[in-house]
């Protein structure tokens, strides 16, 4: 009994002592470990390297194993006679396109209704590899014949230009030499005053006009001095009026790292005087030097070219004592967006332009020999557009301008005189008038080349125009549009045709009395359309004959105020090409 009462405590002991360690265990973790927060930051994306390959091979317990069986090749071979003979190649043979011959001469001659006469002669000829010679002679005229023109309105216009140039390995030179000869008619009479027939018949309305011109160009290859060119022009009229216009413009151009800086210099000296005073005592003489510097910075970047320059312009007026000093802008840009297909550009450019005697009578040849001549002071030009081609047959432009100018000519319809000498004083010519006017115009062009035998273009300007000093801007159109398109119909027939639609213009109302109490009338040219159209026949490839067809809408409609215009216009005659 006493054996089993030993064991029982010695097993209470040990349970218990058991139970001690294992508390006092928990006790101390409990006192040792402390509580943290895990942050995942990332989850865990296994990659290959993570992966382990298996390397046990299976073994397989089939109960049926057989013997791979030992298979042996051998090859038969017998020689065969072959008699094949490759055939030696050769390349396909093209259809080369007939080639067309050139020329360097041709002679027109054409006739039409109202006695008109158009003439033209080009020759080109070549000295020697380095020599040439050039002539080309141009004659159009009419003997008139407008309806219910009291007046003579005949007309002739002809000039002979010959130049002569040389190429050679470092430089090129040439020189050019022309002459002129225009005669007009004063043939548009207002309707007041009433002037009798004997009246009409004492006016000599015809003016003659004749000119010349020499000049001469120098380009350089390898120098700095890249050009200079020089030219001088006379221009005169029946009425002993004369001009001389001489320039000379030289080029420097020169390279710094990969840029361009180009330099143009220009001397631009214009005298000249009119017949007729002014007024008493006070004659019509001008003189006027323009003396400026046009440097200018080529960029090219990639798809981005940029033209940087300014032009600086000093301005002598000897007859008038005013001496000016001006600075232009000379900027210009383009941006390839899209290749050829989207090109965006823009540009700010000023300058001063020399107004001649010359350049008003090739714009509106009725005006008087009474003009007063004074530079435009072109202030800028600012402009932005969009060009490109949309594929090989559709391309286009759109743009808009923000011009301001000052001392703009504009052409207006002279008073008559109260006593009348000249055949210019009855109210049937026009004159200057001088004014600060901006211009805000948008112009859009449009060209298909449907292939190589038919093409067409078409474009259309507007113009918002804002004067300082006069009522409106006399004889400026608002809107201006134009279609041309050529057609090979076949190898011998040959088409094409000029549309033209030009808006409203205001000139002055000569024909209402003006008085101090009442402001200048004004008469609203209407718009007109103009229709050309010529027609060819080419019996070989150098003889051709054509037919064209002028003003075919038939409108004497008014070019300039009181001036109508020939109606119905046919010409036909025949061209010569040739070679000596």
């Amino acid at each position: 009994m006493s054996r089993y009462i030993k064991k029982l405590i010695l097993l209470t002991c040990i349970f218990m002592g058991c139970c001690t360690v294992l508390f006092a265990q928990e006790k101390e973790e409990e006192e040792t470990i402390e509580t943290e927060r895990v942050v995942i930051v990332k989850a865990y994306t296994p990659t290959i390297s993570d992966a382990f390959k298996v390397k046990s091979t299976p073994i397989l317990n089939d109960s049926v194993t057989q013997k791979k069986r030992e298979i042996r090749y051998s090859i038969f071979s017998v020689p065969v006679a072959s008699t094949f003979t490759p055939a030696k190649g050769k390349a396909a043979s093209v259809d080369k396109p007939k080639k067309i011959p050139l020329y360097d001469n041709y002679a027109t001659l054409g006739f039409g209704n109202f006695t008109s006469v158009l003439a033209e002669f080009y020759s080109n000829f070549q000295i020697d590899r380095t020599d040439n010679i050039g002539l080309y002679l141009h004659h159009n005229s009419s003997q008139g014949g407008i309806e219910d023109i009291p007046l003579d309105d005949k007309f002739y216009n002809t000039f002979l230009d010959l130049n002569y140039t040389s190429r050679t390995r470092d430089f090129v030179y040439g020189m050019e030499i022309g002459a002129e000869h225009q005669l007009y008619n004063w043939y548009g009479l207002p309707e007041i005053p009433v002037l009798t027939n004997e009246q009409i018949d004492l006016i000599d309305p015809t003016q003659n006009y004749v000119g010349a011109k020499i000049g001469g160009k120098f380009e350089f290859k390898d120098l700095y001095f890249k050009k200079v060119a020089a030219s001088y022009r006379f221009f005169g009229d029946a009425l002993k009026s004369k001009e001389n216009h001489f320039k000379v413009t030289p080029t420097l151009e020169f390279e710094i790292g990969d840029e361009l800086i180009t330099t143009n210099f220009n001397v631009d000296f214009l005298k000249g005087n009119f017949d007729k005073q002014l007024q008493l005592g006070v004659g019509n003489d001008y003189q006027i030097l323009n003396l400026g510097i046009h440097p200018s910075l080529l960029v090219l970047r990639d798809n981005l070219t940029v033209n940087l320059g300014a032009e600086v312009v000093y301005s002598v007026d000897s007859i008038g004592e005013d001496n000016d000093f001006f600075i232009y802008p000379k900027v210009t840009a383009s941006y390839r967006l899209l290749d050829e297909a989207v090109i965006a550009y823009g540009g700010l450019e000023g300058g001063l332009r020399q107004n001649t005697y010359r350049d008003a009578v090739q714009v509106n040849p009725y005006v008087s020999p009474t003009l007063r001549l004074t530079p435009t002071h072109n202030q800028f030009d600012g402009y932005i557009g969009i060009k490109g081609k949309l594929s090989d047959v559709v391309s286009y432009n759109f743009r808009a301008n923000y011009i301001s100018e000052n001392d703009k000519p504009l052409f207006v319809n002279n008073r008559p005189e109260i006593i009348p000498i000249e055949g210019y004083d009855f109210g049937n010519s026009f004159s200057y008038r001088y004014d600060d006017i901006t211009t805000l115009a948008g112009y859009i062009e449009l060209n298909f080349n449907i292939n190589k035998k038919f093409k067409l273009g078409g474009s259309a300007e507007y113009f918002s125009y804002s004067t300082d000093n006069e009522s409106e801007a006399w004889n400026l159109p608002d809107l201006k549009v134009s279609v041309l398109f050529d057609y090979q119909i076949t190898e011998q027939w040959f088409a094409g045709a000029q549309l033209f639609h030009v808006g409203e213009r205001k000139d002055i109302n000569n024909e209402v009395l003006l008085t101090p109490a009442t402001p200048e009338a004004t008469i609203t040219l209407d718009t007109y359309f103009d229709a050309n159209i010529n027609l060819g026949y080419r019996f070989n490839e150098k003889l051709s004959v054509f037919i064209k067809g002028n003003n075919l809408v038939g409108e004497n409609y008014e070019r300039w105020a009181h001036f109508p215009v020939q109606g119905i216009q046919v010409l036909g005659g025949v061209t010569y090409k040739f070679n000596y």
